[in-house]
């Protein structure tokens, strides 16, 4: 026997705008019934869980204890630029001389997201 995870919860002040962000982030729509001023909203992936945004009264506080963890189709350092240009912050740079490494970042409401290498930043390295 064994569990299917169904989504990735993630408590916000603003369900509806922070869906709307990872909805461009992903590139994958929100749920059809979804509107502003909603509770609840989902970002439906082509593959895996499903990106479930529940409206909190209590604002973020501290460090994330899960977070996602983003392999662009595009290189790493453009995807990084593409994501704070649509409001993604910085947050700190763990990139390598040698190319490895990843960026952290963090979305609207402060919820940290780290940018890996793409594959074909990992295939360049690799050869």
């Amino acid at each position: 026997m064994f569990s299917v995870v169904q989504n990735v919860a993630i408590d916000c002040a603003d369900a509806y705008e922070l869906a709307r962000f990872w909805s461009t982030v992903t590139g994958r729509p929100l749920h059809p019934e979804d509107r502003p001023g909603a509770r609840e909203t989902q970002v439906l992936p082509a593959e895996g869980p499903v990106l479930y945004f529940n409206q909190v009264p209590e604002p973020k506080k501290t460090k994330n204890r899960i977070h996602l963890c983003l392999r662009p189709e595009t290189s790493r350092d453009q995807e990084v630029e593409r994501l704070l240009g649509i409001g993604a912050t910085f947050v700190t740079d763990h990139r390598n001389p040698d190319g490895s490494g990843w960026v952290v970042l963090a979305d609207p409401e402060g919820n940290e997201f780290c940018v890996l290498r793409s594959e074909s930043d990992r295939a360049t390295m690799d050869s």
